[in-house]
């Protein structure tokens, strides 16, 4: 793995960072020499996270779904290193089902995470972005380009942080920040283990047939790594990156065959 990419003593935040492609994100800005302030729920998750990082890191325990959330772990991070050059937005699950199932609440819970978690923590940390010309990562996924009817809450969610990415990315050109987005494919991480778990019961075969299976009917040779996705957000935070700005990176080893 390279580490070379400009980013040493830059401050980041990474959001949803207490467990696969969020931790997998803080375990390699660090190594590549950026402080870090990592948020999620779990405070003892987030300590794990902490001390595997090589640099200075903060764990700021909160839900990102309280509307005044965002503003104050911004407000922390501020307090903690006096800067910030990377917003990395990567909470939020969504629930999946069917469409007629799904309640009201499932929704709500959804969009709050998810989108509006993204649109207040990039509110908010916007005037420190302009002032250190840094930049805003939204981690997305596949399901925002692809409707699929068990996913119709997190393609919802999905497509309209996509949406926002393009709105930021069009106000950044004027204020100096760059905004891109990354959509992850099937990456193995606990919720897709669990989800091959539960395919594997359903259908009476082993979990490894039940992976290979899933991974066949998506049209992909494997699963992707959560490393894998921290590479890329690595390399657009980057000054190799400069030039891009809305740009929306598929990161699924070939599952989105759309333009």
């Amino acid at each position: 793995m390279e580490l070379n990419k400009g980013l040493s003593d830059r401050v980041a935040i990474v959001t949803g960072a207490s467990r696969g492609i969020g931790r997998a994100i803080a375990e390699r800005l660090s190594a590549e020499g950026m402080r870090l302030v990592l948020a999620a729920r779990s405070e003892d998750a987030l300590r794990e996270v902490v001390a595997n990082c090589v640099t200075e890191a903060s764990a700021f325990a909160t839900d990102l779904r309280e509307p005044d959330a965002p503003a104050r772990l911004i407000a922390h991070a501020i307090r903690t290193f006096g800067r910030i050059d990377l917003l990395v937005n990567n909470a939020g699950a969504t629930k999946r089902g069917d469409f007629l199932e799904l309640t009201e609440a499932d929704w709500a819970d959804g969009f709050a995470l998810k989108f509006f978690s993204a649109v207040r923590c990039s509110r908010a940390a916007w005037p420190q972005l302009v002032e250190s010309a840094g930049s805003i990562i939204n981690i997305v996924g596949i399901g925002g380009r692809t409707g699929s009817a068990e996913f119709a809450i997190g393609g919802s969610v999905n497509a309209a942080v996509l949406n926002l990415t393009k709105v930021l990315a069009d106000r950044g050109v004027g204020d100096g920040v760059r905004v891109n987005a990354i959509n992850p494919g099937a990456i193995w991480t606990d919720r897709l283990t669990r989800r091959i778990a539960v395919a594997a019961r359903e259908r009476g075969v082993s979990e490894e047939d039940a992976a290979a299976s899933m991974a066949q009917a998506m049209g992909v040779a494997r699963f992707g790594k959560p490393e894998e996705i921290a590479g890329a957000v690595a390399f657009l935070a980057s000054p190799d990156a400069a030039y891009c700005n809305g740009a929306i990176l598929d990161v699924d080893g070939g599952h989105t065959r759309t333009l």
